[in-house]
């Protein structure tokens, strides 16, 4: 029995419609932060979550939540890019 490690089209284009649903979420994050916060301030007050007053008290201070928030996502962003290129890699070199 053989295994076969080249990753299939339909793996690589699910893997790649979540990265882009990350970038898109990155790009709101940079360019549309009032309107990101908002959003997700909102979606915080409408649902029951569970855990939903820590992440409240995380909203309220928005330089610091702005701050991380970023700081996250330029780790994302590199970790999400590279893991793209390596799908993108293993599928063509199958």
């Amino acid at each position: 029995m053989t295994m076969d490690s080249t990753p299939s089209l339909g793996f690589v284009l699910i893997f790649l419609l979540f990265s882009l649903l990350f970038i898109s979420n990155t790009y709101k994050l940079w360019f549309k932060t009032d309107a990101y916060h908002q959003e997700i301030y909102d979606s915080l007050t409408r649902t029951p979550y569970p855990f939903k007053d820590f992440f409240l008290r995380r909203l309220e201070n928005r330089k610091r939540w702005e701050a991380e928030q970023k700081v996250f996502s330029i780790i994302g962003l590199v970790a999400v890019v590279v893991a793209d290129i390596m799908v993108i890699t293993a599928w063509l070199n199958g």
